[in-house]
């Protein structure tokens, strides 16, 4: 199973982008799905996470009221709007469908990744 993630690049602190991701019907229409990032020399962190349906969302600490996360099941995509940039921000980002419907922020409960797509934020 292959989830495809775009909509990486370089973008000035402050900046905006917005992250796809095509998930096969069959591996993500009934999931929950997430975001994570792996800065460089850092572990895989937790992003964001969206229920099967949309209707419960989680963010990390760091991301909240910045980043948001959506879905539309009808074209089997992922997103993930990213505001006011930070360079902290810079990283690969994932998309990724965990193994059941309900939200989740650990890693290990995913189990479809995405190839990744590079951020970065210059200051």
């Amino acid at each position: 199973v292959q989830l495809q993630a775009s909509g990486g690049g370089l973008v000035q602190a402050g900046g905006s982008l917005r992250l796809s991701c095509n998930c096969p019907r069959r591996t993500c229409t009934n999931n929950a799905m997430g975001w994570f990032r792996q800065a460089p020399g850092k572990e895989r962190q937790f992003v964001a996470a969206i229920s099967w349906n949309g209707g419960s969302t989680n963010y990390a600490d760091s991301v909240k009221g910045r980043f948001a996360i959506s879905r539309d099941n009808a074209k089997n995509m992922l997103y993930l709007q990213m505001n006011n940039l930070l360079s902290e921000d810079t990283a690969v980002y994932y998309c990724s469908s965990a193994a059941g419907s309900r939200i989740a922020s650990m890693s290990s409960s995913y189990r479809y990744w995405g190839q990744g797509t590079l951020v970065t934020v210059s200051s």
